[in-house]
């Protein structure tokens, strides 16, 4: 969950009710395909259950995340692992990567060139990129519903506080290609995604990826909101007692 966005993230409330964020990223992990011996960097690593995986496979797995709260529960859920507060689009080791894995991340870092850069100069000649971020139109209905109530209740300037990047296809792969990559796969599709609370799983949602744009907000003001936006979303977003979040996912692997 590395981003250059200055965010203070909630590693409880992502590991207990929007682990959904790593799980579906399991598979990923089988696209990556560790091997023993080799040196793999989990970028934006979040609380490490990705990089354990890896680090399963009898890889030497590096996770690094800019926010200091989630390598904190990451050093604790997974002490034999080295984890490190970095941002993603300015990093650097010495020793290159075999591998570079990023799973949800990569839409949080707007310096997107920047970010590009540092995954390309930190990989040996013809080591991989796995990654999948947010793809074009990723939750747009949620944000849309949102920034609605935000400008509703008199806060629509902070609509504009997170600002992130969701590519298409060919945007993202042009990326690549333009710095040194040779892109061998490429994918958008629709990934629609339960939310665990049945009661309030998009006001969770907003609380756990749109924190940042609530603060300075009356208390009273930040509920009114919340309810505003799952109410907007409840005939699109909610069936049979379960709530849905409209994710767009891009996914792309790569080679230097």
């Amino acid at each position: 969950m590395t981003s250059s966005i200055t965010t203070k993230w909630n590693a409880g409330l992502y590991d207990t009710k929007h682990d959904f964020v790593f799980k579906y990223g399991e598979d990923l992990v089988d696209m990556l395909q560790p091997q023993a011996g080799e040196r793999i960097l989990d970028l934006g690593c979040g609380t490490g259950h990705l990089t354990n995986i890896i680090a399963k496979a009898g890889a030497t797995a590096i996770g690094i995340d800019s926010s200091i709260e989630m390598i904190a529960q990451a050093k604790a859920s997974y002490p034999p692992i080295e984890f490190l507060v970095r941002n993603a689009a300015d990093f650097f080791f010495d020793n290159s990567f075999d591998a570079i894995f990023s799973n949800a991340v990569l839409h949080w870092v707007p310096e997107k060139e920047k970010a590009i850069d540092c995954m390309y100069r930190n990989l040996k000649r013809t080591g991989r990129l796995v990654i999948e971020m947010g793809g074009k139109r990723n939750v747009e209905k949620i944000l849309t519903a949102f920034n609605a109530a935000l400008a509703k209740h008199g806060f629509a300037q902070n609509a504009t506080i997170i600002n992130n990047y969701f590519p298409s296809v060919d945007e993202y792969s042009f990326l690549l290609e333009k710095r040194g990559f040779k892109v061998t796969y490429a994918a958008h599709y629709s990934r629609e995604t339960e939310l665990k609370d049945t009661n309030n799983g998009i006001k969770d949602w907003i609380k756990m990826f749109r924190n940042e744009a609530l603060k300075g907000i009356p208390n009273e003001v930040v509920e009114l909101i919340l309810e505003d936006t799952q109410e907007a979303l409840r005939q699109t977003h909610f069936r049979n007692g379960k709530w849905y979040a409209d994710y767009k996912r891009l996914r792309i692997v790569a080679i230097k």
